[in-house]
């Protein structure tokens, strides 16, 4: 059976550089482990062709060879002896790749660390929705918010231990946090690198707790936070404040705190980008003779003027009256659309003056009607 294209198993372009193999290889490996597909041979097939494609990728001379010869190829393979005219690879082989090119660990979620010392585990991310008005938005604005959190427990400094004690390292891991299971098999030495069952990848043990935090080091709280949001966000966009989030457990690092942003409402007008819809609704009279109007905008009140005989439906623009381009220059505008009021009642007098306005030529609607009875005699062939 013919093998796949490398670049096709990777699903990458024959011209990608060296971090995008990396980067496709790294997806699909820890997609297809076998520790991940017990039991799958599907996924494990997978594994090994990945892990077989990147081999001759990531090798700067094995990829000029593959690129000129394809896979009948006949200097050295993925294990770097002669081949005889193809690349072999088996579980072992990719599974040695799979560890050798640092991936073990983030298949896992373990952290790599170079000597002693267990891995400080990273506190969770708050989120919280903040509405803000258009004013606020056109203006920056900065909020003062209330959050719930875990941080560091006061009377334990964070350390989970009791006044007068301090962990000790735990026996099983000797402070490392994660304990190795060797085994051998006819495809080779496999090390299996798990959290620690006792100490759960802390690397200490707590024998005299807190009483306050019970050994967690951190308690809930409830803190003040300032959020200053920039001019010209909008519904959907997110403000990313750094460790504001909950702490980790035992002077971990902080999570971060992610501000969601929402717009209320308007009374009266309408986003559209950094432009502001608003609809004027005017007179007959103030169509056909024009008026200076007084209109609201994001900043009060401004004058808008109506020139006669203008049509229902007209879009005005105030220039500069929108909101400003997020993280850039300029603003929007305000679009006024004009809009016609109808009375639906008429006094008897204003009746008649309509009724009189509409014998005047100005107001009779012409219509062209020349040539239509032709063209209707025509489409139906008489």
């Amino acid at each position: 059976m013919a093998k796949r294209d490398y670049y096709e198993i990777l699903g990458v372009e024959r011209g990608a550089s060296q971090d995008e193999v990396k980067k496709a290889y790294r997806k699909l490996a820890m997609q297809y482990h076998p520790d991940k597909n017990k039991g799958d041979a599907a996924a494990e097939e997978k594994f090994k062709e990945v892990g077989e494609a990147y081999a001759v990728l990531s090798d700067q001379q094995k990829r000029a060879q593959y690129d000129r010869f394809g896979h009948t190829a006949g200097s050295a393979g993925p294990r770097g002896g002669q081949q005889g005219g193809s690349f072999e690879f088996d579980l072992s082989d990719a599974l040695r790749q799979f560890m050798e090119g640092g991936m073990f660990g983030d298949i896992f979620g373990q952290q790599q660390r170079g000597g002693r010392g267990s891995a400080r585990v990273r506190g969770n991310d708050l989120q919280l929705k903040l509405s803000l008005t258009l004013e606020e938005i056109s203006d920056g604005v900065r909020n003062t918010i209330r959050v719930k959190r875990r941080r560091p427990c006061q009377s334990c400094g964070g350390k989970g231990a009791a006044a007068g004690s301090a962990p000790q390292e735990c026996p099983t891991c000797r402070g490392q946090g994660q304990v190795r299971q060797v085994s051998r098999t006819i495809l080779g030495q496999f090390v299996n690198i798990q959290t620690c069952p006792q100490c759960h990848g802390d690397g200490k043990i707590i024998s005299n707790p807190c009483k306050t935090c019970e050994g967690e080091g951190r308690t809930r709280v409830e803190d003040t936070i300032h959020v200053d949001v920039p001019a010209g966000v909008a519904a959907g966009q997110y403000l990313t404040l750094r460790g504001e989030g909950h702490s980790g457990p035992r002077n971990g690092p902080a999570g971060d705190l992610i501000v969601l942003i929402e717009e209320k409402e308007h009374e009266y007008f309408e986003r559209d980008g950094d432009n502001i819809i608003y609809k004027l609704t005017v007179s007959v009279p103030q169509l056909l003779l024009g008026a200076t109007l007084e209109v609201p905008t994001l900043s009060g009140k401004a004058q808008l003027k109506l020139e006669p005989g203008m049509s229902p439906g007209k879009m005005l623009r105030m220039r500069g009256k929108g909101l400003p381009a997020l993280n850039g220059y300029g603003r929007g505008d305000q679009l006024v659309e004009i809009e016609l009021h109808v009375p639906k009642k008429l006094s008897a007098a204003e009746r008649a003056a309509i009724e009189k306005l509409m014998e005047s030529e100005n107001f009779k609607v012409q219509t062209n009607e020349k040539g239509f009875f032709e063209r209707v005699r025509e489409a139906f062939g008489q």
